[in-house]
């Protein structure tokens, strides 16, 4: 039997707004200022109607005063009323809404989450260790408070859980022609690991304003084979240049040999050369010649 997933609502932002804190708590103090007045008043005339009126005109005062509230800069209420969501307010200051209202506040801040180094494999299986720091918002407080259980909770998971997902998808160096690698495409990396958790956190209703690498490497058990391995291919790349420098040179002192006319040198004669100025430019140590003072050909 076909089952239907009912997919979970998604609550959006409402704005709404308070009253100014210092009007109603002037109105309470005259409440309450109202309600002594009448139990006075009942007490000295003897009149038991006054005293009733004047005790619920103090709690109504009281009853005013439980609905004050301050909210500093950056920082949102989210009003519920008996379970129903009844708007956001974003205003700062001293403020004033029904008491039967709760206000839950949500801070409106940027936060830094710096995630824990993780260690992974890469695209090549190769485990490496990987750690980012993630600047982040809440944009959208009904959804922060109603979408997740505990929003910032779900930014720490969901930002591990996408950097693991970033390590696999890329090789940490010496990816193939013209592949981003984690090592050498950090902006690339950074921008995918960006729209990532952008697209993950967005449901919390949470805004990702930066997200970048702050560790990369090998992994201890691998670190000392992988460094012998980057020595060796720098090594080899060195080689290469300079055997191609060496050859072009070797090449073009032949060249200006003949050209100038300075010496004939026969088949065996320019090998013999070629291969003494050779190991005179590929040599790694210092070359001592030694003078021949007869003839070439001796």
């Amino acid at each position: 039997m076909k089952q239907e997933i009912e997919s979970s609502t998604i609550n959006n932002e409402s704005p709404t707004k308070a009253i100014n804190g210092w009007a109603m708590i002037g109105l309470s103090i005259i409440i309450l200022f109202g309600g002594i007045a009448l139990i006075l008043a009942g007490a000295v005339a003897r009149v038991p109607l006054l005293i009733i009126l004047g005790i619920p005109t103090i709690l109504s005062a009281v009853f005013i005063a439980i609905g004050f509230f301050t909210l500093q800069p950056n920082t949102a209420a989210v009003l519920i009323l008996f379970g129903a969501y009844k708007g956001t307010v974003r205003e700062s200051g001293f403020l004033w809404r029904n008491p039967l209202l709760t206000k839950k506040k949500v801070s409106l801040r940027a936060r830094n989450l710096n995630g824990d180094k993780l260690k992974v494999n890469d695209k090549r299986g190769n485990p490496i260790e990987i750690a980012t720091v993630v600047v982040w918002r809440v944009d959208d407080t009904a959804q922060a408070s109603f979408d997740v259980d505990d929003y910032e909770h779900y930014v720490s998971v969901q930002s591990e859980s996408a950097v693991r997902h970033l390590a696999n998808s890329y090789a940490y160096d010496n990816g193939e022609q013209e592949e981003p690698t984690l090592r050498s495409a950090t902006d690339t990396v950074n921008q995918a690991l960006q729209v990532e958790l952008q697209e993950r956190l967005g449901k919390a209703g949470v805004s990702v304003e930066e997200a970048r690498l702050t560790h990369l490497a090998y992994s201890p058990e691998i670190a000392q084979v992988m460094l012998r391995r980057q020595q060796a291919e720098a090594i080899v790349a060195a080689r290469t240049k300079i055997v191609q420098g060496a050859v072009g040179m070797v090449d073009m002192a032949l060249a200006e040999l003949s050209r100038k006319d300075v010496v004939h040198l026969d088949e065996e004669r320019k090998a013999s050369m070629v291969s003494n100025l050779l190991v005179v430019l590929c040599g790694e140590s210092e070359v001592h010649p030694v003078v021949n003072t007869g003839t070439l050909y001796s």
